[in-house]
Order: C-alpha cells, then sequence, then structure tokens
C-alpha cells in the first residue's frame, strides 16, 4: 500500500491507519500479487524487490464492490441526516467504487446509542468494525476501554461488559473519533443549548477560544491547514450573538504565572518535584484513574479553560455588576474531555460552574454555517477586555511543549528576576511531534530535567522512569498527539487525508509558533491586564486569594465517577 501511494496509486482502504498496528480485517485492500494463490491485502503484504502487483483488475473491482456493498447494507439509512454525511469514509468508498443501491436484503445489526458520557457518544450501529478506535485506544492511549466482542454478525465494538462509557476507564480524549471513518463516535452535542443560551434575554452569554482552536478552524470551510484564523474568530462570535468575546489565551498566562509559580516554590522549598502539568483533562482522568500514586506531583493550578471561567464569574462578573447566576460561560475548544473537565464539581465557584457548556472546534465550525455567516469574509476583530488580552506564550499553549517553554520564560524571571534574553527565549528543545521530549536545561548554573509527553501511552514512557527513581523537576503531559492540536473536537480529515497526519499536525503547530514570533509581549508575566488583574483582585501568585480560585484538588477516581470517602470529606 504504501509503496503504491509513492507512485500516484491509491489502493482504497478502511481499517489501514499509519500510526496503529496492521489488522488487516476490512479486506477493502486486497491487491493480486503474481505468484501468490490467493488475492492479499495491500496494508499487511510485505514490498520486495521485482514484485508484479495488479492493484484493479477487474476480479479485484468487482470483490471490493460486493465487500463495501455488505458494510453499506449492514449501515443505517441516514446519510443525510448524519454528522459526517459528505464527511465519511464509508459514503466515499461507496462513491468510487459505484455503488447506487443497497441490494442485499435481511436483518441489519440494530443497538442503542450510548448517551451516558459527557465527552464521547458512541452509536454501534454505525461502526464497520475497522477496529481504529480500539487500537488507538490501547495502542496510542494505553487506556484499553474498547474491544471486540463476540463472532460473526454479533462482532461488535463496546467497552467491558458493554457498561456505559461513564462508567468505564474511557479518559474521553475523542482520539476514537478522530480515527472512526463513519459516525460510530462522536462528541456530546452541546450546540443547542448555546443556540438557547444566545436567544434568552435574560442571560448574558461569554465566550473563550483555546490557542489551538484558531489554528484548525480554516480546514473546516476548505483552507490548507496552517492558517491561524484568531481575528475571524472573534468576529464570528460576536456575529452569533455572544455578548462579550473574551480569549482563553488570556487565561493561558494567568497559568503560567500560577503553575510557574509553583514550580520555582517547590524547587526552592523542596517541595514534590517533578512539577507535572495540569492543564489538560484528559490526562488529569488518566492519572487519576491509573497513577494515582502521582497525584501530589500534579500541579494544582486549573486549567486555562476553567481559571477562565473562574475569573468570568468573580473578577469580571463584580467589575460588571452582573450576577453571575446570569452568566452562560461557553467554552470554545479542541478537545471533547473538556465537557467532561466542565463538569467536575470542584471546580465550581461559588457554587455555580465555572464553564456553562463547551464546545468542539466541529461545533463552532458547524454554528458558523448554521447561523449562515460566511466566516472567510471576515475582517478580523479583537477580542474584548480585560479577559481578552494575552502574549505569544499563550499562544502555544495549544502544540506539545507549548506549555513548558512558556512556563520557562516565566520561571526564569521569577527565579532571577529579569526577562531572558531575546535569543534565549525560545526553547527549541520542547518543540516538535516527537511522542516524549527531553533536555537538562542550564539556567545560570541550575540544571533542570525537563520532559515532555504528548499521547498517553508516551506519557507512560516517562512516568515509568520518574517511579523508577529517574530525576525529573518538570514533566509536561498532554494526552492526545501533538497536544492540542491533535484535540479530540478538531475537523475531521478531509478526503484522501489521514486523521491525525503529522504533516496537518506540523502545520497548526507552525501557526501558533508564528502568532508567538508575531507577538511584542512575548512572557506571561508581561501581560499589563495579568498584572493589574493581580494587583487588583488576586493579590500574588499563589496567594490566598489566588489559591481560592486559581487552584484545585485531584484523587484517586474509580472508574464509575465516585469519589472516595476521604475526597467527599476534604
Amino acid at each position: 500500500m504504501e509503496a503504491a501511494d509513492t507512485v500516484g496509486i491509491r489502493i482504497p482502504r478502511l481499517c489501514y491507519h499509519p500510526r496503529l498496528s496492521i489488522q488487516g480485517s476490512c479486506r477493502v485492500c486486497i491487491v493480486e500479487v503474481e505468484g501468490q494463490r490467493n488475492l492479499v491485502t495491500a496494508c499487511a503484504f510485505p514490498v520486495a524487490e521485482g514484485m508484479v502487483v495488479k492493484t484493479h483488475t477487474p476480479e479485484i473491482l468487482q470483490l471490493r464492490r460486493d465487500i463495501v456493498e455488505l458494510l453499506v447494507d449492514n449501515h443505517p439509512m441516514d446519510c443525510n441526516t448524519c454528522e459526517r454525511d459528505s464527511n465519511c469514509e464509508l459514503q466515499r468508498l461507496a462513491q468510487t467504487m459505484g455503488i447506487r443501491e443497497r441490494i442485499f436484503a435481511g436483518d441489519r445489526k440494530r443497538y442503542e446509542k450510548d448517551m451516558s458520557s459527557p465527552s464521547v457518544i458512541r452509536d454501534p450501529e454505525k461502526c464497520v468494525l475497522c477496529g481504529r478506535c480500539v487500537r488507538i485506544c490501547g495502542e496510542v492511549q494505553e487506556v484499553a476501554a474498547l474491544g471486540q466482542v463476540f463472532r460473526g454478525f454479533h462482532n461488535v465494538v463496546m467497552p467491558a461488559h458493554d457498561s456505559p462509557f461513564i462508567e468505564t476507564v474511557c479518559v474521553g480524549c475523542g482520539q476514537c473519533i478522530n480515527v472512526c471513518p463513519t459516525a460510530a463516535f462522536l462528541e456530546r452535542d452541546a450546540t443547542q443549548d448555546f443556540l438557547a443560551a444566545i436567544e434568552d434575554p435574560e442571560t448574558i452569554v461569554v465566550s473563550q477560544m483555546a490557542p489551538s482552536v484558531r489554528a484548525a478552524i480554516g480546514e473546516s470551510f476548505g483552507l490548507a491547514p496552517g492558517r491561524a484564523m484568531e481575528g475571524e474568530c472573534f468576529a464570528a462570535m460576536r456575529r452569533l450573538g455572544i455578548d462579550y468575546v473574551f480569549d482563553t489565551q488570556f487565561s493561558a498566562d494567568l497559568t503560567i504565572m500560577e503553575e510557574a509559580a509553583e514550580f520555582v516554590q517547590r524547587f526552592t522549598a523542596g517541595g514534590p518535584l517533578p512539577n507535572i502539568t495540569s492543564c489538560c483533562p484528559t490526562w488529569i482522568k488518566y492519572a487519576e484513574q491509573f497513577h494515582p500514586d502521582l497525584v501530589q506531583y500534579i500541579s494544582s493550578a486549573k486549567s486555562p479553560m476553567s481559571m477562565q471561567g473562574a475569573m468570568v464569574k468573580t473578577f469580571w462578573a463584580e467589575k460588571m455588576g452582573i450576577d453571575p447566576a446570569r452568566i452562560f460561560s461557553v467554552a470554545i475548544m479542541c478537545c471533547t474531555c473538556k465537557k467532561y473537565e466542565a463538569q467536575r464539581p470542584e471546580l465550581n465557584v461559588n457554587g455555580l460552574p465555572a464553564t456553562d457548556r463547551v464546545l468542539t472546534t466541529r461545533e463552532f465550525a458547524w454554528l458558523i454555517k448554521h447561523m449562515g455567516i460566511d466566516f472567510l469574509s471576515l475582517k478580523p476583530e479583537p477580542a474584548d477586555s480585560p479577559l481578552g488580552e494575552s502574549t505569544g506564550a499563550a499562544a502555544i499553549f495549544g502544540a506539545t511543549g507549548g506549555v513548558t517553554e512558556a512556563a520557562l520564560r516565566t520561571a526564569y524571571w521569577m527565579i532571577f528576576k529579569k526577562d531572558l534574553a531575546p535569543d534565549a527565549i525560545e526553547f527549541h528543545e520542547m518543540r516538535g511531534l516527537k511522542g516524549v521530549r527531553e533536555a537538562w536545561l542550564d539556567f545560570e548554573g541550575i540544571k533542570l530535567h525537563i520532559a515532555v509527553a504528548s499521547g498517553l501511552a508516551n506519557a507512560n514512557k516517562v512516568l515509568d522512569r520518574m517511579k523508577a527513581g529517574e530525576e525529573f523537576h518538570w514533566i509536561e503531559v498532554m494526552g492526545c498527539p501533538g497536544g492540542c492540536i491533535g484535540g479530540g473536537g478538531q475537523p475531521y480529515a478531509g478526503a484522501n487525508a489521514i486523521p491525525l497526519d503529522e504533516r496537518i499536525l506540523e502545520a497548526r503547530a507552525k501557526s501558533l509558533y508564528d502568532l508567538d514570533e508575531a507577538r511584542t509581549l512575548r512572557c506571561s508575566h508581561q501581560n499589563p491586564d495579568i498584572l493589574k488583574l493581580y494587583e487588583e483582585y488576586l493579590g500574588e501568585p499563589m496567594g490566598e486569594k489566588a489559591h481560592k480560585l486559581l487552584h484545585t484538588y485531584f484523587y484517586q477516581r474509580v472508574p464509575l465517577g465516585v469519589r472516595p470517602q476521604e475526597a467527599q470529606q476534604k
């Protein structure tokens, strides 16, 4: 298959994905190899010098068509109302193979949707048994929440014992959605709640947007990856009817102030090290379930989304004289697990959710189209103040290693009371899509061992070394490959594109690094609105009020989501 790709011959495929092990189960990629008695699967058969391969003979075309016809006839007949209509790999296969009718009658599989999770919906009726979800969950994430069970006609993908997703070890990362060729997995929809909020005259709708959303949104409108559409997103939010448009990058700067201060405090006072980042809700849920012994090392700082929500319903509400109960705080995120994070009760502020609803990048794009907004013709607009100003350090949060790089810039300032030299402000050791990156850094004689991991299987590699006694001072973990740019809520891959293609992730990351480079202010502690917030309201980083509003706690979590008695007492 890979050899054919290099010479411009596309062999159809369904179960294949370059990040995953070879399963060879769908048989859509069958080809004829001279000298072989039977047809072979192109994804699994090794190429050899002198091999003669026939890829599109009449017999092969007919057999592939038969295979796809059987899949189509066992599939729901709801293409026009399906989330993946026009962006479905099964639909594209049927179209290219000339399938224009359903010819096989008889029973088809029937299953109920699993709507239990706040993050991911499972629809087994639309599953084509490609196994991609099982492999990415087990191999890339090492969660293994899914498996193929039963045999023959009854074969299906499900969690253990067919338990509801909310009662399993699923960490809500949404990577099953990213790699699914159909709509067997989707995010939990929040668009209707959002539309209801903007139509309610008594509700004040306030928004925020994650860095990686601006790096990917253009792909939903036919643009090539790598174009950051920051100002266009803010303009679209206002046209949707949002009353106040803020930016999660503001609270990314705020997060760095708290997390860097916590790290410096731990480092100088002999606190528990390494300091492990806490921005990624997928990683947090994974740690609470699979690494509860490491909870003490995780930063207590809330994520930027939850910090922003807390500031909206306290500082900003007081400043504006608005009852926080009237505020509908919506976060536009790359991440399906942010929907889960928004429901964590320990993140509530004065009895109210800090974030009322989370929309993924895909949901945001749909709303723009639904409301008749010509996104590509919008003129860029700035976010509102005082919770919209940000530095370059905040922009790079969306790429793996970005949190670490931003934190190092401010930690250096906190330790030495001066900024890094302009030619030393970029930490290229932290950049790139390699699953684990690490470096020993020299801060004027202070040696720091830093590690960055994206994808939970890669995180385990670092954590195993840590548990074995290797010294680390700082570890960043992002649950998704490439970090937030590869989040479970990002745009679907287009025709002939590969979900989680590294070229797409690299282009998204570059757009964020370009935003950083273009900013006049590139360190979080240089943000004037952040400094004013501390002066007027929070006091100082890690101070009493800041800790109350911007920090949280974590605990051992059992799959049912019931916290232990000691956590309830705390």
